[in-house]
């Protein structure tokens, strides 16, 4: 009872006192001493107030919602936030005030339209901005069915043919010959498919550093493919378009509907610190394959749309084809070849004056060696 008293006593001093002097013990810069928060309050605010978890007059701002905070297929035509985290770092809370409440472009303007931050929301929003630049934005998790089942299947013949084999607990052998065959079956089925679809991509569709878009270029403005791509009449590549091309129109047109002046912005950068972009190659081919865009554009009159399709409408390339050497073998099989006014086959004299006297209707790439294996490899 004598210590149940003491204790008690110390409880209600520690009640009343420590309150009284809690400014003499706590640091200068406590949480609870300071208006300000602290750095981890900062970040988690931030967070918040940029994913819109923060209301302001009764509604969020959710800056996620426009600006991708993880990758996505989906073509967004705004900055993602890693993006504008990268551009701003070096900057100072008014520098992004300013963007946020007074932009002076007219798609930013537009969007931020009645936008309400506080100097310190700002602030907070700029500590998980910075956050951003070191953790990145999140990546999508791999689908990893086909895996699973592959390593099930795998360790179930393992059991089973060891069962069979050594232990032989089981004296059913049907079943230990029905796992095997199943399991062989899943496996040789897992590993074909697999095998085949190594070096295809289906509808591959990269994130290019620049939003680019072949539907406002080639489909609204009518800009002609070699224009940009200029060595495709003459070389095996069509190359990538250097910066003072896209500078030939961008000098001028410095805003663009859908992304503002932000994408445009990337391409005057490069061309003023003479940094060549570093577009993502779509088309792909092994590197025991020859092709040439001069062989196909300019001798053979192939059109772009033919293996790349119809690139004027697409916002973003993605793979149209699936560059397999069926698909090529089919392509030379059935393409006829055009005779007339083509001085690259000038040197097929019996096959054009067979088609001049009517002998033969036409001529496939087959029928001049497109199909022989040293056309393409060698």
């Amino acid at each position: 009872m004598k210590y149940l008293k003491h204790f008690a006593l110390t409880l209600f001093l520690s009640y009343v006192f420590v309150p009284i002097f809690s400014d003499s013990i706590q640091a200068e810069d406590s949480v609870i001493k300071s208006t300000m928060p602290s750095k981890a309050e900062e970040l988690i605010r931030g967070e918040r107030l940029f994913y819109g978890l923060v209301y302001r007059e009764n509604k969020p701002v959710n800056c996620a919602g426009c600006h991708n905070t993880r990758f996505s297929d989906t073509l967004n035509w705004n900055p993602n936030a890693l993006e504008i985290s990268e551009k701003y770092l070096d900057k100072s809370v008014d520098d992004l005030s300013r963007v946020l409440l007074d932009p002076s472009g007219e798609k930013m303007a537009q969007v931020h339209n009645g936008l309400q931050f506080t100097p310190l929301d700002i602030m907070m929003i700029k500590a998980y901005m910075d956050k951003l630049t070191v953790i990145g934005i999140k990546q999508s998790k791999p689908v990893i069915t086909n895996l699973l089942l592959f390593i099930i299947a795998s360790i179930l013949f393992l059991l089973s043919a060891i069962d069979l084999i050594i232990i032989k607990k089981m004296k059913k052998k049907w079943i230990h010959f029905f796992i095997l065959l199943s399991t062989f079956i899943c496996i040789t089925y897992f590993l074909v498919v697999d095998a085949m679809a190594i070096g295809h991509s289906p509808d591959y569709q990269p994130d290019q550093p620049v939003k680019f878009s072949h539907k406002v270029h080639a489909g609204q403005n009518g800009t002609d493919c070699i224009y940009c791509h200029s060595f495709a009449p003459s070389s095996k590549s069509a190359g990538f378009p250097p910066e003072n091309v896209c500078m030939n129109c961008h000098l001028l047109v410095r805003s663009g509907t859908r992304s503002g002046a932000f994408e445009i912005a990337k391409i005057i950068r490069h061309y003023e610190a003479m940094k060549p972009i570093e577009w993502i190659k779509v088309y792909n081919l092994p590197d025991h394959v020859f092709f040439s865009h001069a062989q196909h554009f300019s001798a053979g009159g192939i059109s772009c749309q033919k293996c790349h399709g119809s690139v004027e409408k697409m916002d973003r390339i993605s793979l149209n084809q699936e560059l397999t050497m069926g698909w090529c073998i089919n392509c030379h099989r059935t393409t006829i070849v055009n005779f007339k006014e083509n001085n690259f086959y000038s040197e097929y004299k019996d096959l054009a004056d067979k088609i001049r006297r009517g002998q033969k209707e036409s001529v496939t790439v087959e029928n001049i060696g497109g199909t022989e294996c040293m056309k393409c490899h060698y």
